[in-house]
C-alpha cells in the first residue's frame, strides 16, 4: 500500500476556517496546486465541508478540508456553520484564513483552536494587496494568487503535522520477525464483494511491515491452519463477530483478541471501552442503547452493528431495550443519560484518533458507559480478559 493509498483515518487532517471571501479555497488550491475548491467572488459559494486526501510534500499523506464561512447567514447559513463546526471535531490542524486584522468571531475561533489544544496556524492572505503586521509565530503571511510564500506556509504545515503522527501502530509493535499471526475473517453477506475491508488490510500490511508472518482465514478452517502450523501463533485475531466460536477452537494457550479491539487500542480509547462494556449488566427495561458506526454502508439482514449486536444484548440482559443508531459523520451534538443507558461505537477504522477520541469523552462528560464492538462481544462471550491478555493488556491494570 502506498502513500497513496493511505486510509483518511490514518491521514493528518488539516482543516481551513474563516469568514467567507477570504480566500480558503484559493489557498487550498494554491497549495495543492490543483482547482480542488471551486473559488469565486461570490460569498458562500463553498456550501458544505470539501475534503481532499492526497500526498501533499513534504508533510506526506494529507487530509485537507475546505469549511463554508464562518459568518454565514440565514437559517442555510447557521447549517453551514453547524457544520463547519463538526469540522473541528477531527481536525489535527487547524488554518485560519484571513485578509486583514482579526475580527471578533476570528478571535473567538484562535480561542477555541487554544482551548481544544489544537496546533493552528494564522494565514493572512491576500498579502499581495495589503502588508499585515506579523506578531507570532503561528502567524504568516501569503497570496494565493501570487504564490508568494505558498511553499513557506506548506513547510510550516509539515512541521505542525510530523508532530500530529501517531506513533502507535495497530499490531506491528507486538510482533517480532517471523512470528505468526492468524486472521480470521468470515465472509458471509455484510461481506464486500471481492475484497478484504479495511481493518483486514491495515492488519495484513502492519503485520507485513513487522517483517511477521500472516495467514488469512475463515472460522470454519481455522482449525485446520491451526493443525497445520508447525508452531503456535504469536496471535489469534478474529472479526468479532465470531469470537464465540472461535474462542471454542482457539486453545487458551494461544493469545487471541479481535480487529476491532486493535483498533481501540490503535485510537487511544481501549481502557475506556474494556471498563465501559461491563456496563451492560447495569442495562434496565426502557433503557435506550446508543449504537454507532463511523462508516456508512448498506445494512444487510446479517448486519452486526444492527442486528446481531442488539441481539446478543438482549439475550444477554434479558431486558426490553430500545436501540439507537447513527452512521458516518453523523453523533448527537450532545448527549444525556436521560436519553442514553450506553454508547457502543464501530472500531473506528474510518474515523480519525480525533473524531473518535470526541466522541468517547462527549459520553464520558454525560457520565454515559462508552464501549466498542469488539470490546463489548468479548464481555458478552466471558473472554474479555482473555482479549486483552492477548494484546499484554489485563482488566485488572486498566
Amino acid at each position: 500500500m502506498g502513500l497513496q493509498d493511505t486510509p483518511n483515518a490514518n491521514r493528518v487532517h488539516i482543516a481551513f476556517f474563516g469568514r467567507r471571501n477570504v480566500g480558503k479555497s484559493s489557498l487550498l488550491n494554491a497549495i495543492t496546486g490543483q482547482d480542488i475548491a471551486i473559488v469565486s467572488e461570490v460569498k458562500g459559494t463553498t456550501t458544505d465541508p470539501v475534503s481532499k486526501a492526497m500526498e501533499l510534500l513534504p508533510l506526506g499523506p494529507v487530509l485537507l478540508i475546505d469549511t463554508p464561512g464562518l459568518d454565514d447567514e440565514g437559517t442555510v447559513g447557521e447549517l453551514r456553520i453547524k457544520k463547519t463546526r463538526q469540522v473541528l471535531r477531527k481536525t489535527d490542524i487547524a488554518v485560519l484564513v484571513t485578509d486583514g486584522v482579526l475580527s471578533a468571531l476570528e478571535t473567538e475561533l484562535v480561542e477555541l483552536f487554544q482551548a481544544k489544544k489544537l496546533p493552528y496556524l494564522i494565514v493572512y492572505n491576500k498579502s499581495d494587496l495589503y502588508t499585515p503586521q506579523i506578531e507570532t509565530e503561528q502567524e504568516i503571511a501569503v497570496s494565493a494568487a501570487s504564490g508568494e510564500h505558498i511553499t513557506e506556509l506548506k513547510e510550516r504545515l509539515a512541521v505542525l503535522a510530523r508532530k500530529e503522527e501517531n506513533a502507535r501502530r495497530l499490531i506491528g509493535d507486538m510482533l517480532s520477525p517471523q512470528d505468526v499471526v492468524v486472521l480470521v475473517t468470515p465472509i458471509d453477506s455484510s461481506a464486500p464483494k471481492g475484497r478484504m475491508i479495511l481493518p483486514q488490510v491495515q492488519a495484513i500490511r502492519d503485520i507485513l511491515d513487522a517483517c511477521a508472518v500472516c495467514f488469512v482465514t475463515q472460522t470454519a478452517q481455522l482449525a485446520f491452519v491451526l493443525e497445520e502450523l508447525k508452531r503456535p501463533p504469536r496471535l489469534v485475531v478474529t472479526d468479532s463477530q465470531d469470537f464465540g466460536k472461535v474462542k471454542a477452537i482457539v486453545p487458551e494457550t494461544i493469545p487471541l483478541t479481535s480487529f476491532s479491539i486493535l483498533f481501540a487500542r490503535l485510537k487511544g480509547f481501549l481502557r475506556t471501552a474494556a471498563k465501559g462494556a461491563a456496563a451492560v449488566d447495569s442495562l434496565k427495561d426502557g433503557d435506550t442503547v446508543l449504537i454507532c458506526e463511523g462508516c456508512t454502508h448498506h445494512r444487510q439482514c446479517e448486519d452486526i452493528g444492527t442486528v446481531k449486536l442488539p441481539n446478543w444484548i438482549k439475550k444477554h440482559t434479558a431486558k426490553e431495550l430500545s436501540f439507537a443508531f447513527t452512521s458516518g459523520g453523523a453523533f448527537p451534538e450532545e448527549l444525556s443519560k436521560e436519553d442514553y443507558a450506553m454508547v457502543i461505537h464501530c472500531g473506528a477504522c474510518m474515523l480519525n484518533e480525533k473524531e473518535v477520541q470526541y466522541r468517547m469523552h462527549s459520553a464520558e462528560d454525560a457520565g454515559i458507559p462508552f464501549t466498542n464492538y469488539g470490546t463489548m462481544i468479548a464481555y458478552l462471550n466471558g473472554i474479555l480478559e482473555r482479549s486483552l491478555n492477548g494484546i499484554g493488556m489485563s482488566l485488572d491494570r486498566l
